[in-house]
């Protein structure tokens, strides 16, 4: 299945979201601190490459890979 530019970025912004959420969840982080620790994950760099799939998987299998 193929996903449009817009698609994918709507994607990745839904999966990011929820990381943000899990990790403030999981791991007690405040807000802004569970955002620096996703957005300079390598997972994060992953996520944002179209040929990792990772945007296809779960939120929990995403931060298990983190």
């Amino acid at each position: 299945m193929t996903v449009t530019q817009e698609q994918f970025e709507e994607m990745v912004e839904d999966m990011t979201t929820d990381l943000i959420s899990i990790v403030m969840e999981r791991e007690g982080l405040t807000m802004p601190d569970a955002f620096h620790k996703v957005y300079n994950s390598p997972v994060y760099g992953a996520l944002r490459n179209p040929d990792s799939h990772l945007y296809y998987q779960s939120p929990g299998y995403v931060y298990s890979c983190m």
